[in-house]
């Protein structure tokens, strides 16, 4: 076995048994290679990466491959959910050199950490090929890589630096319409998403989109999100058998998923979820938030009130062999076995033809139409459908527990946990169902008492009882936003003082004062051949987006100039670089946060919570809900409580309008408003 041996990462354990003598990146690691004076070979890929897997069964457990890896470079195997740093930096150097990125992710640097070549997945002859070469050159004209070293490195630094602006953003709407009318051209009007494959699911794309058709009363909009939204529940990406999304859709149709399933995703489509069904009542929504949580609840939720991180894509079929949705695809014959005199209407419902076929015989599930209308086509009652499709499901939930199941990611990452979190307190909001506020509850305390150490700082990850790695600002920031989700459905205050706590200790420990962003990684951490500063929102936001959301909800709470002020000036450094509003659509939340829109609420009173909790049932987006069933210290609600009556005070611009007790009023004035 090699030195993985010793790592708790799923992935790293994975390789531990491998012939190339893997490394772990520590100080000893890179020591090594400059004492050696050798090339580094920086592997880096994450559990359920089924790419992954494949370039490890060809490559890293093939002999001839270890000799030449083990012979003249230092190996180093990274999972990328632990060190997200790492892989952002080299990432970026993969895409300069070959204009594309992804996982696995494979570089050769200098033994000083400086990127010369890298790729993404290689067949094992031209890996072989490709370090031999790069050992020739090392070896015979070592300055020839260095200098191409030096400028890729000074490339990748230019890149790191992110240009500063004076000039104030006019937070007038008619700039999102023109940013809207540009990206609407990539619309996909017949499945929804963008008009491209691969089809990821961009929840922060959704949310955004979602809030700024309602606000501005864009039907156009809001109809296109719900057909986004659907046509994702209706397909393959959507586990309809037991719940829960997978990373993303290899066709425009969301038909044939990636099969991984990621706690990130999933957490984030709840929330998305639960809004739009705030907004619509849309049964179906309520269907998807109701079998995701329970699949995460039965898959994911620890003893701890933890969860873990993902399920792989691969799986063993039935010749033992690892092979990718081998888990959840179907058979036409398994299928009429299991089904029966139902086959047929079955195949209607979820396309048992050319449309719902994937590859050698197997079909991925797809609806293509609501029940009604399947019911209406086939003179059926929709009801009768309905109760059939929970029928069959329960069929292939049973028949699928016998498949040997996809293999658990049992680390805990605590950006994903808070994710995760937000969803559980969103679905809360949405449906009232309590039971998804005490498992977000406990996951809160979980992180108070097992992620936050005594110094102050979070820690990335928690397996087999301990934490380790000290946080990244992604981790600061999803927390942070968790715990202010939590106070508005709680009025718990200690929530909104946690919040602070930890984004205080963000400007000591990540804040630039030079670049007006945060820093991805801490100043206690090693420094990495370049800083990292993410600003461009992707599956996951960027963490610097969620950070200045944070900011100006804490500004309120906390009546802070400083933060709203810090606030828009990221928000004006980083408005000059929106060209595709996808990478920014986070950012365009913060100006609609930011604009004369949004408003606050502060429901002060006896029955506050009750109160609260009607109100978290609406689609109210650009409301800040703030309350209290006590004399409260928080600036924002001080001196507003009176003991035996609820008042409700509308605020816009740090100015409230008279109180009011009646809620119906009140919920009257907001709707008008909106």
């Amino acid at each position: 076995m090699n030195e993985l041996q010793y790592e708790t990462s799923p992935y790293l354990l994975q390789h531990a048994n491998n012939p190339v003598h893997w490394k772990a990146w520590n100080q000893n690691s890179l020591s090594q290679a400059l004492i050696e004076n050798k090339l580094i070979i920086i592997s880096i890929g994450y559990s359920a990466c089924h790419w992954c897997h494949v370039m490890e069964h060809e490559s890293f457990e093939d002999n001839d491959v270890a000799q030449v890896m083990n012979s003249h470079f230092i190996n180093i195997k990274i999972d990328r959910e632990e060190r997200p740093d790492i892989d952002a930096v080299y990432m970026k150097a993969v895409q300069v050199m070959t204009g594309q990125g992804g996982w696995p992710m494979n570089v050769v640097a200098l033994p000083d950490g400086r990127p010369i070549w890298g790729g993404t997945y290689f067949r094992k002859n031209d890996w072989i090929k490709s370090l031999e070469k790069l050992q020739e050159i090392y070896i015979q004209n070592p300055q020839t890589i260095v200098d191409y070293a030096q400028q890729l490195h000074e490339g990748l630094q230019s890149l790191s630096i992110i240009p500063t602006t004076k000039v104030s953003i006019n937070y007038d709407f008619d700039i999102l319409e023109k940013l809207v009318q540009k990206w609407q051209k990539s619309f996909d009007g017949e499945f929804g998403g963008m008009a491209r494959a691969p089809k990821f699911m961009m929840p922060t794309n959704y949310e955004f989109l979602l809030r700024y058709g309602y606000q501005t009363k864009n039907k156009t909009i809001v109809d296109f999100v719900n057909l986004t939204l659907t046509k994702m529940a209706y397909g393959g990406l959507f586990d309809t058998v037991d719940g829960g999304f997978s990373r993303y859709s290899v066709d425009m149709r969301w038909h044939v998923p990636h099969f991984e399933k990621m706690l990130y995703d999933n957490g984030q489509l709840i929330s998305l979820y639960a809004n739009a069904y705030k907004l619509t009542h849309n049964l179906l929504y309520k269907e998807i938030i109701e079998k995701t949580l329970t699949f995460v609840e039965k898959e994911w939720l620890t003893k701890e009130g933890s969860f873990y991180s993902a399920l792989d894509a691969d799986s063993l079929n039935t010749e033992c062999q690892l092979e990718e949705g081998a888990f959840y695809v179907w058979t036409t014959p398994e299928l009429e076995a299991l089904l029966q005199e139902d086959f047929e209407l079955f195949s209607n419902l979820f396309n048992i033809n050319t449309f719902g076929h994937w590859e050698h015989g197997n079909y991925v599930l797809i609806q293509t139409e609501p029940l009604s209308k399947i019911a209406l086509a086939l003179s059926a009652k929709a009801e009768d459908l309905a109760e059939k499709k929970k029928k069959w499901e329960r069929i292939l939930y049973l028949e699928r527990a016998k498949r040997s199941k996809p293999r658990l990611d049992d680390k805990c990452i605590t950006s994903w946990n808070a994710m995760m979190l937000k969803g559980y307190v969103d679905a809360y909001k949405a449906l009232g169902e309590k039971r998804y506020l005490d498992i977000a509850l406990k996951n809160a305390h979980f992180i108070l008492n097992n992620l936050w150490s005594s110094e102050g700082n979070l820690y990335r990850t928690y397996k087999n009882g301990k934490a380790s790695i000290n946080g990244y600002l992604e981790d600061y920031a999803h927390v942070i936003q968790a715990f202010i989700s939590l106070y508005q459905a709680t009025l718990d205050e200690s929530w909104l003082s946690n919040a602070k706590q930890l984004i205080d200790y963000c400007f000591d420990f990540f804040y630039d004062e030079h670049t007006t962003f945060f820093s991805f990684t801490s100043k206690n951490d090693s420094a990495l051949i370049t800083p990292h500063y993410e600003t461009e929102d992707n599956v996951i936001p960027a963490a610097n987006s969620v950070m200045a959301n944070n900011l100006y909800y804490l500004s309120i709470y906390f009546n802070h100039n400083y933060y709203e002020t810090i606030a828009q000036q990221m928000l004006e450094d980083v408005f000059p670089m929106i060209d595709y509003p996808s990478a920014y659509s986070n950012w365009l939340t913060l100006f609609m946060n930011l604009s004369s829109q949004n408003k606050e609420l502060a429901i002060c009173g006896e029955d506050a919570l009750s109160y609260a909790k009607k109100t978290n049932q609406n689609y109210w987006p650009n409301i800040v809900l703030a309350g209290t069933n006590v004399d409260s210290k928080l600036p924002f609600l001080e001196n507003r409580y009176y003991a035996r009556q609820t008042s409700f005070y509308l605020c816009q611009n740090k100015t409230c309008a008279i109180p009011k007790t009646n809620f119906d009023e009140i919920t009257s004035e907001i709707t008008l408003v909106n």
